[in-house]
């Protein structure tokens, strides 16, 4: 193996121990952060698109998330902070609570389906609704794999995606 490839191995390599532990550490603040509710819940680690994802299942855990995912965010951005004061480092982890994100994930990703159709259709830009970060990607990354594409437009939280035609 060449030297080259050689280190990005152990760069990868390192890069996943480092999720690893962002992992670990993210856990167990939430499982502090469990207790003190008084919530039951399963937490599963991961490593998804070079970051660390973690999930938390079971209970009644609703309220965790909030109407449109608001209380999950600030969750998540807690979370992120825990794991920088430990770690010193910016952590990009994601945090779902009973499936949420993946649900709205899949939503979103119908939705740009069905507008990327409309958009190929008509000819014309089509402006969704304001979205947040993770919305506006998944939205963002199935226009593109459909081949058009798409802009941010917008300041927070008023920001929204327009899908344009190719």
């Amino acid at each position: 193996m060449s030297e080259v490839k050689s280190e990005k191995v152990v760069e990868k390599k390192s890069l996943i121990a480092q999720l690893e532990e962002e992992g670990d550490v993210a856990a167990d603040y939430l499982e502090g952060l469990l207790d003190i509710a008084d919530l039951d819940g399963d937490i599963d680690i991961d490593v998804e698109n070079d970051r660390a994802a973690l999930a938390i299942a079971g209970g009644k855990l609703s309220h965790l998330v909030g109407g449109r995912g608001e209380v999950l965010d600030s969750l998540q951005e807690l979370t992120r902070l825990a794991v920088q004061t430990s770690l010193g480092e910016r952590s990009r982890l994601m945090l779902d609570i009973d499936n949420f994100r993946a649900d709205k994930k899949s939503e979103l990703a119908q939705l740009a389906k069905e507008t990327a159709e409309e958009v190929k259709s008509t000819g014309e830009a089509i402006k969704l609704r304001p979205m947040n970060a993770f919305e506006r990607k998944v939205v963002h990354d199935t226009i593109q794999e459909i081949g058009l594409t798409s802009e941010s437009e917008g300041e927070d939280p008023d920001r929204c995606v327009v899908v344009l035609p190719a």
